[in-house]
């Protein structure tokens, strides 16, 4: 049975932090994109941008929403109630959508940004409150989540539509979490590094963990980011070398698991 795996990016994230320049291109290469709303990057200008040029590609749509805070990039760790929670999922998967609608398109992902999406990884109950909103918006919405994460536990209890990410470009801890960026050997910047460590993972169902150790869990797709200057060469590298082993590469709405 031929493997599955979809390559996603977070794009539209125009800012004084972020280097967008490339999003185009990586229209060309992924096959869903994670939008920014407005909340911590972008606005109705690239979120037009970005829903055409995605259209154009047949790459699909999905929300990448954030904690209102685009002066720290939505980097910036808050503590919301769930009702505050419930109000910024909405609002910014209802700006995305609206926009999407006028180009003949809808929504059909979300996937949390930043602090938002780190620390609903490590607690539950706010994972418990981010999955029940997104299953409330709509029952066909696909949840784009770090595998092995609380996000993935919490939507799976709900018996959501998931789909379970690893990060092309970055290495892993022993407990399965991302090494920290404060750390030396936390980004793997070598485009051929980074398709080998993909490679493994994909064809393993496993992460790959710096140590060495493997541990077992389901991957549907591949992040790869698209803000630092070998970001392209590596999304390309990427690309050709699951394809070249046989991987079908699926927007995420076209998996089988979703049909």
């Amino acid at each position: 049975m031929s493997i599955e795996i979809n390559i996603n990016c977070d794009l539209g994230e125009k800012s004084k932090h972020h280097f967008n320049k490339h999003d185009p291109e990586l229209l060309e290469i992924v096959n869903s994109a994670n939008v920014a709303c407005g909340y911590h990057a972008g606005d109705e200008e690239t979120m037009n941008t970005i829903v055409k040029i995605s259209k154009q590609n047949g790459v699909s749509i999905g929300a990448h929403p954030s904690f209102n805070d685009p002066e720290n990039f939505g980097r910036k760790r808050m503590n919301l109630s769930d009702s505050e929670i419930e109000k910024l999922i909405i609002e910014q998967y209802e700006i995305l959508q609206t926009i999407s609608s006028n180009h003949g398109e809808n929504v059909t992902h979300i996937k949390p940004h930043g602090a938002l999406n780190n620390m609903a990884c490590e607690d539950i109950d706010l994972a418990t409150t981010l999955a029940k909103v997104i299953k409330r918006i709509n029952l066909e919405l696909i949840y784009l989540v770090p595998t092995g994460s609380k996000m993935e536990h919490a939507a799976k209890k709900l018996d959501m539509k998931i789909a379970c990410e690893i990060f092309a470009d970055r290495n892993y801890e022993d407990d399965g979490n991302l090494v920290s960026r404060k750390k030396p050997h936390a980004l793997i910047t070598d485009p051929e590094q980074a398709k080998k460590h993909v490679l493994k993972m994909v064809q393993s169902q496993s992460l790959n963990c710096h140590s060495g150790k493997q541990i077992p869990c389901e991957i549907d797709s591949v992040c790869i980011h698209g803000d630092n200057i070998s970001s392209l060469i590596t999304a390309k590298t990427i690309k050709t070398g699951l394809i070249n082993n046989g991987i079908e590469l699926k927007t995420l709405i076209e998996m089988k698991k979703f049909i």
